[in-house]
Formats: structure tokens, sequence, C-alpha cells
């Protein structure tokens, strides 16, 4: 078993964090295997080296131990680059000028809304008529054809969820799979670095459950194994919502500076 926690460095780790870090950390070393750490690094405007050295301050702190070096996506372009290809290759990438006006605009239908999705307002297909040929555009948006990449797949998850094509295609829509900033997305990069590091059992947020369907039709396509997923129930505040990276007040590095034990954050998450 490789379990993996894969935190973002752009603000502080809090209770929701730890919670999910231990989770993996833990049914790792149950069944004796092995707990990595990665470093999602690909938003580089708001990735901070002082956020990524105190993720490491924290986990150690809390008990945790993965094998060096860390995995870095900042390191991983020529990864990313290369599934891109594949999959322009195949026919099933479309690029895209459209801002978030305009897809929240065509998307709208009189006095219903925009349909959501895991990314937000579903696209309306507004540029999936553009050329394709030629070789692969690198400074633009590129999203996945979902209606031609989605032919063939059939999938149930842990849960019984059944991931099919009419799902893909009506609650989830052509999702973006390269951004022109970073050159990637979160959804083409963790498939490709779960690959690359041999994960076999994904422990996350069920806020992040809606996007399994994204990723085992990644893995799908480009020919990679698919984990087994586990989506753990949310660390929420006293009034029901969700920790952020902004709810300092939540922050490990707060309850450590005012005296808490990695034991008391156990208690706090419900670990043993």
């Amino acid at each position: 078993m490789i379990t993996r926690f894969a935190p973002s460095p752009t603000g502080p780790l809090h209770l929701g964090h730890a919670y999910s870090a231990l989770l993996a950390y833990d049914m790792a070393m149950a069944a004796d295997g092995t707990f990595l750490l990665r470093i999602e690094d690909i938003d580089q405007t708001r990735a901070r080296p002082e956020w990524e050295s105190q993720i490491y301050d924290d986990l150690h702190w809390l008990g945790l131990s993965w094998p060096e070096p860390v995995m870095r996506q900042s390191d991983r372009t020529a990864a990313y680059q290369s599934a891109l290809d594949q999959l322009w290759d195949d026919g099933l990438l479309f690029p895209c000028t459209c801002t978030r006006k305009d897809i929240a605009t065509a998307a709208s239908a009189p006095q219903e809304g925009a349909p959501m999705g895991p990314d937000g307002v579903i696209y309306p297909g507004t540029c999936r008529g553009r050329d394709r040929t030629g070789a692969r555009p690198t400074d633009a948006v590129l999203r996945l054809d979902m209606a031609k990449a989605a032919r063939n797949i059939s999938y149930t998850d842990q849960s019984r969820h059944t991931i099919t094509r009419d799902i893909l295609v009506h609650d989830i829509g052509d999702v973006v799979l390269s951004r022109r900033e970073m050159g990637t997305s979160y959804h083409l990069s963790v498939v490709v670095d779960d690959a690359a590091q041999r994960i076999t059992d994904v422990i996350r947020g069920a806020d992040l459950a809606e996007a399994t369907p994204i990723h085992v039709l990644l893995q799908n396509l480009l020919g990679l194994p698919t984990p087994t997923y586990h989506h753990h129930t949310l660390i929420r505040d006293q009034d029901g919502k969700r920790l952020a990276k902004r709810d300092d007040a939540r922050a490990i590095a707060k309850y450590r500076a005012d005296g808490a034990t990695p034991a008391d954050i156990r208690r706090m998450v419900g670990l043993p």
C-alpha cells in the first residue's frame, strides 16, 4: 500500500489537513506500507517557500515521516506536457478562449441560473468546434472534449457510485486540463503524479469526491492505473462550515504555539 498527502503551499495547514494526513499515514503504517508527501505547487502565483517549510514542520511535529526527496509539482512540467500531447494527438482536447463571464452568460438559462459541476459552472461547449489540427497550442486554455473522451467509460467506486458517460458529459462537462499560467491543471497533474508515485490508495476529503470521475476517466485515457479512493468526512467549525486556509485560528501552528500536543490534535479530529 502506498498513500500520500499532497498539500499546496498557499497557506497554513489546519485541522482538516491534519485529519487527512494522519488518516493516510495511519492507513499506510497499518498495512506495513509507505506514506508519501507531495507538494502541489503548480500555482506559482500563490505558492510561498515559507508555507512549504511550515508544512514540513507541522507534519514532522505530528509524528509523520516520509521518504526523501519530496515530489514537487513545479519540477514536473515535462510529465504534464507529455500527457497533454498524448490527449491532443488522440483528438480529445480543444483550445478555449472563453472568460468566466462568457461561460456564465452562455450557460445560464432564463430564470434557472447556470448549471454547476465540480469546477463551477459547467462549460456550455462554446469553443468545442474550434480547429484541433496541427501542433498542440501551448499558450491557450485546453479543455477535454468530454462527449468524445467518455465514450466507453464505465466504473463503480468503493461507495458503489457508478461513473457513466452521462454523468461525465451532463454533470461535469469539458473540464480544463491546461491553464495558460500553469501549463497544466489540478485534474491532470494529480492523475499523472499519483501514477508516477505508484499510489495505491488516495485518502482525501469528501469535497473532492465529485472530481473522482474526472480522474478515473483521465487514468483510462492515459493508460494509467486507478487507485482506490477513500473520501473522508470534513472537519468543520462550530457553525458547520468546512475549514479553509484563511481560518488561521484553526491552523496547526496556532495550536502548537498555544501548547497543544500531537495527541491533542488527534483527539480534536477524532482519531486514536
